[in-house]
Protein backbone atom coordinates (compact mmCIF):
# COMPACT_ATOMS: atom_id res chain seq x y z
CA UNK A 1 0.00 0.00 0.00
CA UNK A 2 1.81 3.34 -1.22
CA UNK A 3 1.09 6.09 1.65
CA UNK A 4 -0.93 8.81 -0.21
CA UNK A 5 2.66 11.41 0.00
CA UNK A 6 3.58 9.30 -2.03
CA UNK A 7 1.18 9.16 -4.82
CA UNK A 8 2.14 11.82 -7.06
CA UNK A 9 -0.37 11.44 -9.60
CA UNK A 10 -2.82 8.52 -10.12
CA UNK A 11 -6.24 8.22 -12.41
CA UNK A 12 -6.29 4.22 -12.29
CA UNK A 13 -4.31 3.37 -14.98
CA UNK A 14 -1.03 5.74 -14.77
CA UNK A 15 0.67 5.94 -11.24
CA UNK A 16 3.43 8.17 -10.47
CA UNK A 17 5.18 6.85 -7.01
CA UNK A 18 7.83 8.31 -4.93
CA UNK A 19 9.36 5.07 -3.91
CA UNK A 20 10.33 4.93 -0.05
CA UNK A 21 13.29 6.24 0.71
CA UNK A 22 15.72 3.26 1.47
CA UNK A 23 19.39 5.19 1.65
CA UNK A 24 20.67 6.73 5.00
CA UNK A 25 23.75 6.90 6.43
CA UNK A 26 26.55 8.95 5.06
CA UNK A 27 25.14 8.73 1.22
CA UNK A 28 23.79 11.03 -0.12
CA UNK A 29 20.25 11.30 0.07
CA UNK A 30 18.59 10.50 -3.08
CA UNK A 31 14.62 10.05 -4.66
CA UNK A 32 13.62 6.87 -6.64
CA UNK A 33 10.79 8.14 -8.80
CA UNK A 34 8.61 5.14 -10.57
CA UNK A 35 5.72 5.39 -13.26
CA UNK A 36 3.72 2.89 -14.17
CA UNK A 37 1.07 2.81 -16.84
CA UNK A 38 -1.55 -0.26 -17.69
CA UNK A 39 0.59 -2.30 -15.35
CA UNK A 40 3.79 -1.36 -17.50
CA UNK A 41 6.60 0.26 -15.33
CA UNK A 42 10.06 2.51 -15.59
CA UNK A 43 12.27 3.04 -12.36
CA UNK A 44 14.16 6.06 -12.42
CA UNK A 45 17.54 6.02 -11.55
CA UNK A 46 17.28 3.25 -9.18
CA UNK A 47 20.65 3.84 -7.11
CA UNK A 48 22.96 1.73 -5.58
CA UNK A 49 23.38 -1.59 -3.71
CA UNK A 50 22.35 -0.82 -0.14
CA UNK A 51 18.91 0.21 -1.45
CA UNK A 52 18.46 -1.70 -4.63
CA UNK A 53 16.81 -5.27 -2.40
CA UNK A 54 14.40 -2.85 -0.79
CA UNK A 55 13.52 -1.77 -4.12
CA UNK A 56 13.22 -4.43 -6.08
CA UNK A 57 10.81 -5.92 -3.48
CA UNK A 58 8.32 -2.92 -3.47
CA UNK A 59 8.68 -2.73 -6.96
CA UNK A 60 7.44 -6.78 -7.24
CA UNK A 61 4.70 -6.05 -4.72
CA UNK A 62 3.21 -3.13 -7.00
CA UNK A 63 3.16 -4.47 -10.24
CA UNK A 64 5.54 -7.83 -10.27
CA UNK A 65 9.64 -7.32 -11.37
CA UNK A 66 8.45 -9.25 -14.76
CA UNK A 67 6.01 -6.40 -15.68
CA UNK A 68 9.24 -3.77 -15.00
CA UNK A 69 9.55 -2.58 -18.78
CA UNK A 70 12.51 0.14 -18.34
CA UNK A 71 15.18 1.31 -16.06
CA UNK A 72 16.20 4.78 -17.16
CA UNK A 73 19.55 6.04 -16.08
CA UNK A 74 19.74 9.84 -16.24
CA UNK A 75 23.66 9.97 -16.67
CA UNK A 76 26.36 8.03 -14.70
CA UNK A 77 26.85 8.94 -10.88
CA UNK A 78 26.83 5.73 -8.73
CA UNK A 79 24.12 6.67 -6.64
CA UNK A 80 21.55 6.65 -10.33
CA UNK A 81 23.59 3.35 -11.46
CA UNK A 82 25.57 1.31 -8.99
CA UNK A 83 23.65 -1.35 -8.84
CA UNK A 84 22.46 -2.05 -12.64
CA UNK A 85 24.08 -5.40 -12.84
CA UNK A 86 21.30 -6.77 -10.08
CA UNK A 87 18.38 -4.89 -11.72
CA UNK A 88 19.28 -6.44 -15.61
CA UNK A 89 19.96 -9.74 -13.57
CA UNK A 90 16.55 -10.33 -11.77
CA UNK A 91 14.15 -8.23 -14.20
CA UNK A 92 13.64 -8.05 -17.90
CA UNK A 93 13.82 -4.53 -18.13
CA UNK A 94 15.89 -3.09 -20.55
CA UNK A 95 17.95 0.16 -19.18
CA UNK A 96 17.93 3.56 -20.67
CA UNK A 97 21.13 5.86 -20.64
CA UNK A 98 22.96 8.55 -22.88
CA UNK A 99 25.00 7.01 -25.38
CA UNK A 100 27.80 9.06 -23.75
CA UNK A 101 27.76 6.32 -20.75
CA UNK A 102 27.31 3.10 -22.68
CA UNK A 103 31.01 2.47 -21.95
CA UNK A 104 31.16 3.92 -18.63
CA UNK A 105 28.44 2.14 -16.76
CA UNK A 106 29.99 -1.39 -17.17
CA UNK A 107 32.52 -0.51 -14.82
CA UNK A 108 29.82 -1.09 -12.32
CA UNK A 109 30.46 -4.84 -13.40
CA UNK A 110 27.91 -5.58 -15.76
CA UNK A 111 27.61 -9.39 -16.47
CA UNK A 112 28.16 -9.73 -20.14
CA UNK A 113 24.94 -12.11 -20.31
CA UNK A 114 22.88 -8.84 -19.97
CA UNK A 115 25.05 -5.76 -21.23
CA UNK A 116 22.59 -6.35 -24.59
CA UNK A 117 19.89 -4.38 -22.68
CA UNK A 118 22.03 -1.78 -21.78
CA UNK A 119 20.43 1.18 -24.42
CA UNK A 120 21.93 4.46 -25.85
CA UNK A 121 19.59 7.24 -26.06
CA UNK A 122 21.27 9.74 -28.22
CA UNK A 123 22.24 13.60 -27.34
CA UNK A 124 18.59 14.90 -28.66
CA UNK A 125 16.20 12.74 -26.38
CA UNK A 126 13.47 10.66 -28.07
CA UNK A 127 9.87 9.34 -26.92
CA UNK A 128 9.34 5.75 -25.44
CA UNK A 129 6.13 4.37 -24.76
CA UNK A 130 4.94 2.93 -21.59
CA UNK A 131 1.59 1.07 -21.80
CA UNK A 132 -0.67 3.36 -22.97
CA UNK A 133 1.00 6.26 -22.80
CA UNK A 134 4.47 8.06 -23.76
CA UNK A 135 7.43 9.27 -22.23
CA UNK A 136 9.15 11.90 -23.64
CA UNK A 137 13.40 11.54 -22.73
CA UNK A 138 14.57 15.25 -22.16
CA UNK A 139 18.06 16.70 -23.00
CA UNK A 140 19.83 18.07 -19.72
CA UNK A 141 23.65 18.07 -21.08
CA UNK A 142 25.86 19.63 -18.59
CA UNK A 143 22.80 19.36 -15.62
CA UNK A 144 25.10 18.50 -14.45
CA UNK A 145 26.51 15.50 -16.20
CA UNK A 146 28.05 15.97 -19.92
CA UNK A 147 25.83 13.67 -21.17
CA UNK A 148 22.12 13.93 -18.82
CA UNK A 149 18.78 13.13 -19.86
CA UNK A 150 15.43 13.87 -17.90
CA UNK A 151 11.69 12.18 -18.46
CA UNK A 152 8.83 14.48 -19.00
CA UNK A 153 5.43 12.63 -18.36
CA UNK A 154 2.74 14.44 -19.96
CA UNK A 155 0.18 12.14 -18.49
CA UNK A 156 0.43 13.38 -15.03
CA UNK A 157 2.08 16.64 -16.04
CA UNK A 158 5.40 15.63 -14.23
CA UNK A 159 9.19 16.55 -15.05
CA UNK A 160 11.50 14.31 -13.56
CA UNK A 161 14.77 16.83 -13.56
CA UNK A 162 17.51 14.69 -12.15
CA UNK A 163 19.82 16.47 -10.10
CA UNK A 164 18.26 19.73 -11.63
CA UNK A 165 16.09 21.27 -8.88
CA UNK A 166 18.08 18.98 -6.36
CA UNK A 167 18.18 20.09 -2.46
CA UNK A 168 19.70 18.91 0.97
CA UNK A 169 19.23 19.41 4.52
CA UNK A 170 15.14 19.98 4.27
CA UNK A 171 12.72 17.65 6.15
CA UNK A 172 9.63 17.60 4.25
CA UNK A 173 8.63 15.71 0.63
CA UNK A 174 7.13 18.22 -0.59
CA UNK A 175 8.35 22.28 -0.77
CA UNK A 176 6.22 24.90 1.18
CA UNK A 177 7.01 27.36 -0.97
CA UNK A 178 9.34 28.42 -3.08
CA UNK A 179 11.19 31.46 -1.26
CA UNK A 180 11.07 29.23 1.87
CA UNK A 181 12.62 26.14 -0.40
CA UNK A 182 15.25 28.11 -2.49
CA UNK A 183 17.88 28.33 0.44
CA UNK A 184 18.24 24.37 -0.02
CA UNK A 185 18.62 24.33 -3.54
CA UNK A 186 21.23 27.27 -3.87
CA UNK A 187 24.41 25.67 -3.10
CA UNK A 188 23.83 22.61 -4.97
CA UNK A 189 23.03 24.63 -8.46
CA UNK A 190 25.94 26.92 -8.11
CA UNK A 191 28.58 24.26 -7.30
CA UNK A 192 27.31 21.25 -9.74
CA UNK A 193 25.88 23.21 -12.61
CA UNK A 194 29.29 24.64 -14.80
CA UNK A 195 27.77 27.84 -16.02
CA UNK A 196 24.71 30.06 -16.18
CA UNK A 197 24.18 29.50 -19.96
CA UNK A 198 22.73 25.72 -20.00
CA UNK A 199 20.21 26.76 -17.45
CA UNK A 200 19.00 30.04 -19.74
CA UNK A 201 18.91 27.47 -22.78
CA UNK A 202 16.93 24.38 -20.34
CA UNK A 203 14.57 26.95 -19.47
CA UNK A 204 13.83 28.06 -23.21
CA UNK A 205 12.90 24.15 -23.99
CA UNK A 206 11.15 23.99 -20.45
CA UNK A 207 8.93 26.76 -20.66
CA UNK A 208 7.40 25.06 -23.59
CA UNK A 209 5.95 22.00 -21.41
CA UNK A 210 2.58 22.00 -19.97
CA UNK A 211 4.27 21.00 -16.02
CA UNK A 212 2.33 20.82 -12.75
CA UNK A 213 5.11 18.97 -10.62
CA UNK A 214 9.37 18.81 -10.90
CA UNK A 215 10.40 15.87 -8.91
CA UNK A 216 14.35 16.38 -8.70
CA UNK A 217 16.55 12.86 -7.63
CA UNK A 218 17.60 14.72 -4.66
CA UNK A 219 15.40 16.11 -2.05
CA UNK A 220 12.10 17.92 -2.07
CA UNK A 221 9.46 18.18 -4.71
CA UNK A 222 8.15 21.13 -6.03
CA UNK A 223 4.11 21.24 -6.98
CA UNK A 224 1.74 23.78 -8.84
CA UNK A 225 2.56 25.41 -12.30
CA UNK A 226 3.29 28.84 -9.81
CA UNK A 227 5.98 27.31 -7.87
CA UNK A 228 7.43 25.42 -11.57
CA UNK A 229 7.70 29.28 -12.83
CA UNK A 230 9.69 30.80 -10.00
CA UNK A 231 11.91 27.67 -10.53
CA UNK A 232 12.07 28.83 -14.24
CA UNK A 233 12.88 32.56 -13.40
CA UNK A 234 15.71 31.58 -10.56
CA UNK A 235 17.62 29.22 -12.99
CA UNK A 236 17.56 31.71 -15.45
CA UNK A 237 19.64 34.31 -12.93
CA UNK A 238 21.52 32.12 -11.12
CA UNK A 239 25.05 32.33 -11.63
CA UNK A 240 26.80 29.08 -11.32
CA UNK A 241 29.82 27.01 -12.03
CA UNK A 242 32.90 28.49 -13.24
CA UNK A 243 31.01 31.80 -13.60
CA UNK A 244 31.91 32.49 -9.99
CA UNK A 245 34.86 29.88 -9.51
CA UNK A 246 37.53 31.61 -11.83
CA UNK A 247 39.43 32.63 -8.32
CA UNK A 248 39.82 28.94 -7.47
CA UNK A 249 41.90 28.27 -10.57
CA UNK A 250 45.56 29.02 -8.34
CA UNK A 251 48.47 27.02 -7.73
CA UNK A 252 47.74 25.35 -4.16
CA UNK A 253 49.80 27.07 -1.13
CA UNK A 254 48.75 24.91 1.81
CA UNK A 255 49.71 21.11 2.49
CA UNK A 256 47.24 18.60 3.36
CA UNK A 257 47.06 17.64 6.92
CA UNK A 258 45.23 14.03 6.66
Amino acid sequence: MVPEERKLFDNGSHQNILLEDYGHGEMVQANVHFIVDSGQGIVLDPGGHKVFKHLLSEIGGLIGVDNLKYIFLSHQDPDIVAAINGWLMTTKATALCPNLWTRFIPHFGVDRLVIHRIKGIGDRGTIIKLGNSELYILPAHFMHAPGNLQIYDPTSKILYSGDLGASLGQDYIYAPSFEEHVKYMEGFHKRYIPTSKVLKTWVKMARQLDIEIIAPQHGAIMKGKDMVNKFFDWLENLECGIDIMEDVYQIPQEHFEG
